[in-house]
């Protein structure tokens, strides 16, 4: 089974003025991403706008697909080093979900990352069977819980059946609920020692990992990425007075990524910082004034 442990990058979609992709930015931050130790990479997931994105074939999702799997694999060929890759193949249309599964096979990579089913609102046999539909297709997939974005919740018990079938590595724990995701590794984790509980939260990294958690799928580290898998890397060594300093150093800025709305605040950060980043798409709006300065200043407190 696919061991994911460590910092993982929800990486942004850069876009130039006019809001078009701008693929060289994005390629520059897959470098830069690897360059800075990043342990693996997770294109078009929520921090991505996937939502706004063409994926008809050969179009917008295709072409940033093609190219971190290209800038990926000059790296590896490299460096000797694997750096796995999780593209991220959710929807709340199950048929849909499972086509983009087979698109990350097909695209070589390591593991699809596949949400809840949004809107929907399905019943924990619904959920189970939507999961049970995508696991056949043969790649590794995380499970990705965020109900503050989907409307429902992953219970445990559904967690653990779903955990049962082929294919399941793991969940992306973004319900911002410690007890939940104790839950998780006391009942799911402790049985099978290589199902990864990673965090959706920049916050919750430091506390997951101390009580047996395995790392974090990062908003953060688009900007941060060598700090980021500092702190991940110094908590899992069990280095706890290491990571809780580099915690403390990065807080003001894990409030800060969000303060605005999920990407709008870091894409913000990131064009203080001059790095590839750009507006949103509507329905995403630029961050408002107030939001910046306190991005600014967060910036300024954490030494990025």
């Amino acid at each position: 089974m696919l061991k994911l442990q460590g910092a993982f990058t929800a990486m942004i979609t850069p876009m130039k003025s006019d809001c078009s992709v701008d693929y060289e930015g994005f390629r520059k931050t897959v470098k830069f991403q690897l360059e800075q130790g990043i342990d693996g990479l997770v294109p078009l997931g929520t921090t991505a706008e996937t939502p706004t994105l063409d994926e008809r074939p050969g179009q917008e999702e295709d072409q940033l697909i093609s190219i971190v799997m290209e800038e990926v694999r000059a790296f590896e060929n490299a460096t000797g080093k694997h750096i796995p890759v999780i593209l991220g193949a959710g929807s709340n249309n199950t048929k849909d979900a499972v086509a983009y599964c087979e698109r990350a096979k097909k695209a070589g990579a390591d593991a699809a990352l596949v949400v809840t089913p949004y809107y929907n609102k399905p019943s924990k046999e619904g959920i189970y069977q939507h999961f049970a539909a995508v696991s056949k297709v043969g790649i590794p997939i995380v499970v990705y819980n965020i109900a503050g974005r989907t409307g429902v919740n992953i219970t445990t018990d559904t967690l653990a059946r779903i955990a049962e079938l082929p294919n399941i590595v793991g969940v992306k724990e973004a319900s911002g609920n410690i007890n939940q995701m104790m839950e998780v590794i006391a009942t799911i984790k402790s049985k099978k020692p290589d199902f990864a509980v990673l965090s959706g939260d920049d916050a919750l990294t430091l506390p997951l990992i101390s009580v047996g958690g395995d790392g974090i799928i990062s908003v953060v580290s688009n900007l941060a990425p060598a700090a980021v898998v500092e702190m991940a890397h110094k908590a899992l060594e069990g280095d706890f007075d290491a990571a809780r300093k580099a915690h403390y150093k990065l807080l003001p800025f894990f409030k800060a990524a969000f303060v605005d709305g999920n990407p709008t605040s870091i894409k913000y950060a990131m064009s203080v910082k001059g790095m590839p980043s750009g507006p949103c798409r509507l329905p995403l709006a630029e961050v408002n004034d107030g939001a910046k300065k306190v991005i600014e200043d967060a910036l300024k407190e954490c030494g990025l």
